[in-house]
């Protein structure tokens, strides 16, 4: 007697090893094997996603969106001849991609106010997730990010990729099994970014759903070139690159000292802002973070770290510094270590999207599960709240609450314009 399985079905029984992507066309693999894909978010990075997936023999993508038409259409049209078909679809209303029954996973490359509403409703309509970082743009959003990943069951990969990068693996298993020693200091430093002055008002351009583009961000009128780029640093849409750019190198050090997210910490800094400028993040900070028994976690921007751009473990016995294509120590011996089989080894993964692509086959939890992505989207915060209120505060890890400080728990959360919420 024959029984049919359904592609999901296919998906959630199959336990394979990743390999690296094979350049075929999606046609090649048989239907039932296919993880079909919708990417939403256009620009750069997004449509980095929609390239990466699309090397991917056994990925086939049939919906691109943007708000930006044009956007949507020009990836299309490459979907479509990269994929030999005319199957793949330009859409403006990502709610419109996520509603598709045929669509098994999504990939979100919008502006940091979009992360959670479109990871909640993708995963509501049982889409597996990769989502850029940071994951959110307050404490209590993020958390509702990570409930909803347990609650529907969904893998989610956070764009946190130095994960997959062997050399932040191997300093951080450095740190954690010992080899410098008793780690007392972790230094983090990361870019600002623009200082934007001025931005005037101008018309809406007329491929742009502007509304959408807002989403839950307060309604203020359209400003020149303020949908791509600029809008890093605005607090409507991002807290800027002190988190940013910072959850990238912040995971880091609480993936290579766990110490870090285990009780309370003590936070304490300072930071610069453009007075005059329509910009209203931070551009320049130093923060001094410290749970109770140390160690030490020194958050600036690269400009004021003592060891500029990059994370470095500092312990009584070495020390380790790493960064995007380059990894140094003290001693220099340190490099040449080989973890060994009984000691701490990491998530082993080589390829970010190669890895979420293979969780969705195997259900496991990937390279960047939410709940780290979330730990240190949540540190970058409390470091902006930190400086934002001008005095030293405790952090509590297990509440997710700031201890006996109203005014900075406020700041935990942000309301939404209607009709969004969670």
């Amino acid at each position: 007697m024959k029984h049919r399985i359904s592609r999901r079905q296919f998906l959630a029984a199959a336990a394979t090893t990743f390999v690296a992507p094979q350049i075929l066309p999606s046609w090649a693999v048989a239907p039932s094997n296919r993880i079909v894909t919708g990417c939403i978010g256009m620009g750069g990075r997004g449509s980095g996603h929609v390239r990466e997936v699309s090397a991917f023999s056994e990925v086939q993508v049939v919906g691109v969106c943007d708000v930006f038409r044009s956007k949507a259409e020009k990836m299309q049209h490459w979907v479509n001849e990269q994929q030999g078909a005319k199957n793949c679809a330009a859409i403006q209303d990502f709610r419109e991609l996520v509603a598709r029954p045929d669509i098994d996973a999504v990939t979100i490359a919008s502006p940091e106010n979009w992360h959670v509403l479109m990871s909640i409703e993708a995963m509501k309509a049982g889409k597996d997730v990769y989502c850029e970082k940071a994951l959110s743009l307050s404490v209590r959003e993020g958390r509702a990010v990570c409930d909803a990943v347990r609650r529907y069951g969904r893998v989610f990969q956070a764009g946190t990729q130095q994960r997959s990068d062997r050399s932040f693996r191997f300093a951080c298993e450095l740190a954690r099994n010992g080899y410098l020693g008793k780690v007392h200091t972790v230094t983090v430093g990361v870019p600002s970014g623009r200082r934007v002055l001025h931005l005037p008002e101008a018309p809406v351009p007329g491929d742009l759903n502007y509304d959408l583009w807002l989403g839950p961000a307060p309604f203020k009128p359209y400003r020149e070139g303020i949908c791509t780029y600029n809008w890093y640093f605005f607090t409507d849409y991002c807290a800027g690159w002190i988190q940013s750019w910072g959850v990238h190198h912040m995971d880091i050090a609480l993936w290579g000292v766990p110490a870090f997210t285990a009780s309370t910490m003590e936070v304490a800094g300072t930071a610069e802002f453009v007075p005059d400028g329509d910009a209203d993040v931070s551009f320049g900070w130093k923060v001094i973070m410290m749970p109770p028994d140390g160690p030490l976690l020194r958050f600036h921007d690269d400009g004021s770290s003592p060891f500029g751009h990059g994370v470095r473990f500092e312990g009584d016995k070495g020390w380790v510094h790493v960064v995007r294509g380059r990894i140094t120590a003290g001693p220099k011996s340190l490099l040449d270590i080989s973890i060994k089989p009984d000691e701490e080894h990491l998530y082993h993964s080589d390829h970010h999207m190669g890895n979420f692509i293979e969780c969705i086959k195997t259900r496991r939890d990937p390279a960047a599960p939410v709940e780290a992505c979330h730990a240190a989207t949540t540190a970058t915060l409390v470091a902006d709240i930190a400086t934002r209120t001008g005095r030293k505060l405790t952090w509590d890890w297990k509440k997710e609450a700031f201890i006996n400080d109203d005014t900075a728990n406020r700041m935990l959360t942000r309301p939404m314009r209607s009709p969004w919420r969670i």
